[in-house]
C-alpha cells in the first residue's frame, strides 16, 4: 500500500520530497501529496519508506489503506 501524507500534520519542510525515488511526492494547494500510483514504499530502493524516515513529525506519512500494495517486480 503506498503512502499518504496527513496534510494537518505536515510542517512542509520538504526533508522528503527530494528523496523520493519515484517522485511520488508534489506540493498541491499548499500542502505535500503522494501520488499513490506512483508510491512503491521505496521497495527496492531503500530498506524503510523515505517519506516515513526523514519526518520530523511522527505519523504523517501512513499507509493508505484505501489503495492496494505495490507489486515489486518478478
Amino acid at each position: 500500500m503506498p503512502f499518504k501524507i496527513i496534510a494537518s500534520q505536515c510542517t512542509s519542510s520538504s526533508a522528503c520530497e527530494p528523496l523520493c525515488p519515484n517522485v511520488a511526492m508534489s506540493v498541491k494547494a499548499g500542502n505535500f501529496v503522494i501520488e499513490s500510483k506512483k508510491c512503491t514504499e521505496c521497495i527496492v530502493y531503500f530498506d524503510e519508506p523515505q517519506c516515513v524516515a526523514l519526518c520530523r513529525v511522527e505519523n504523517t506519512n501512513v499507509i493508505d489503506t484505501s489503495v492496494p500494495r505495490y507489486q515489486a517486480p518478478a
